[in-house]
């Protein structure tokens, strides 16, 4: 088990058929940020989609592939990375109304737990940390499979994704449509792409 890849990635290959023996997958990985990302998409105006991401991470992953239930993973987010498309919304998300990044400059995830859900499905739960609140997060992931790239390097792929409302990590600020609704969605959706190289 374990988190992320890049589904048409040419240095990840499609898994096996059948029930491949994953023993091997076992080790150490550390997340590649060159072919990893990090996204959200958030309902805007009631009526679009903004998306955006984080481009300054680190991961850490131990794949159990005989025991998915002892696979761990660990992310670290440095928030002044956001980037929506537009320096004007990334610098009202770095401010005071929503992440604080003086703060409040690094969002954590550690996994507690994770399990096979059959076949090329999984779910990893850990604790999210943002703006000082700590909370469960629970995000399902497909294994898109393992590969050696053209650098030698033994890589696995996932992908995963999950929704949480903002406002259980403080993040409450909206203001009011003349129409009805808000200006910014609470549920946002996470949406995770990930490419990890085992470590020698």
């Amino acid at each position: 088990m374990g988190i992320f890849g890049r589904k048409n990635d040419e240095t990840t290959a499609p898994a096996a058929q059948g029930a491949p023996d994953l023993s091997a997958l076992t080790g150490d990985y550390t997340v590649d940020p060159a072919h990893t990302s990090l996204g959200f998409v958030a309902r805007h105006a009631m009526v679009t989609n903004v998306k955006g991401g984080f481009s300054d991470f680190t991961g850490t992953l131990h794949l159990d592939g005989s025991e998915p239930s002892k696979s761990t993973a660990s992310f670290d987010v440095q928030m002044a990375s956001i980037d929506t498309g537009n320096p004007d919304r990334d610098g009202h998300l770095k401010s005071a109304d929503f992440f604080k990044i003086d703060e409040f400059p690094t969002m954590t995830f550690r996994s507690t737990s994770a399990e096979s859900l059959g076949g090329d499905d999984y779910r990893i739960t850990g604790d999210l940390s943002l703006l000082g609140t700590t909370k469960p997060l629970t995000i399902d992931l497909e294994f898109n499979g393992v590969a050696k790239d053209p650098f030698g390097n033994e890589r696995v792929g996932f992908e995963g994704k999950t929704e949480i409302l903002r406002s259980e990590w403080g993040l409450t600020w909206n203001a009011a449509l003349e129409t009805g609704g808000v200006l910014v969605s609470d549920k946002i959706k996470l949406i995770f792409d990930i490419s990890a190289i085992k470590n020698a």
